[in-house]
């Protein structure tokens, strides 16, 4: 980090966190991997307004700062990816608080283009527990070429990277559209006459499943 304008200069410890994951890109390459390991070219796929050298820099400044590492993956893969060690995945619930705070702000576009891993992260920021006691459901969520795992299971959510194994019911969707069903800019039935959604399964259990994502009020 050397040549970086630094913020702790009082010893605050709130300054040092942004000395650590204040930097332009830095928080969204964390967001990134939040949701598990993934491929400078998946990486770069999800934050496509930053430069390839940007992204590098960020990553290697996040391991500098013990935030992220990369790993080689066993064959017959041998790729290698970037992921956040178990310290930096403590920053979920920071990562997500901010999500939900800034959800309410009067600048907020609902409507803009998101990507996968945020819609999917939005879940687990806005997920409503007690509205969800006692109701159960697997769905296997597509998401252009992104597989998730969704499970709610009597008030508490798993929403995490990966291929179905088996689940209540099937939804394929892009981001936007998963998006516009979660704040209730469109249907489920609008979504799939535009052809925009493909749902196999439980049809009820998905409706259910997308009334437990209440979007904040703004504020006034």
């Amino acid at each position: 980090m050397v040549g970086r304008r630094k913020y702790d200069s009082d010893g605050c410890p709130m300054a040092h966190g942004l000395d650590l994951i204040g930097e332009r890109w830095a928080l969204l390459v964390v967001r990134e991997l939040l949701l598990g390991p993934k491929r400078f070219t998946d990486l770069r796929r999800g934050l496509p307004a930053a430069s390839p050298d940007m992204i590098s820099q960020r990553l290697r400044e996040l391991g500098e700062s013990g935030i992220v590492r990369r790993r080689r993956l066993a064959a017959p893969a041998a790729s290698w990816v970037y992921e956040l060690t178990e310290w930096g995945s403590e920053l979920e619930p920071v990562a997500l608080a901010l999500a939900k705070w800034s959800s309410r702000s009067p600048g907020m576009h609902p409507d803009a283009p998101i990507g996968a891993d945020s819609v999917v992260l939005s879940l687990r920021a806005l997920f409503d527990a007690p509205a969800a006691r006692g109701f159960h459901a697997g769905i296997a969520l597509c998401l252009n070429e992104d597989w998730f795992r969704i499970t709610i299971a009597d008030g508490e959510l798993q929403a995490i990277r990966g291929e179905p194994d088996s689940g209540d019911a099937l939804l394929r969707s892009d981001p936007d559209t998963f998006s516009a069903l979660l704040t209730g800019r469109v249907t489920l039935a609008d979504a799939e006459n535009a052809g925009a959604v493909s749902l196999e399964g439980d049809r009820a259990a998905v409706e259910r499943a997308l009334q437990l994502f209440p979007v904040p009020e703004p504020i006034s």
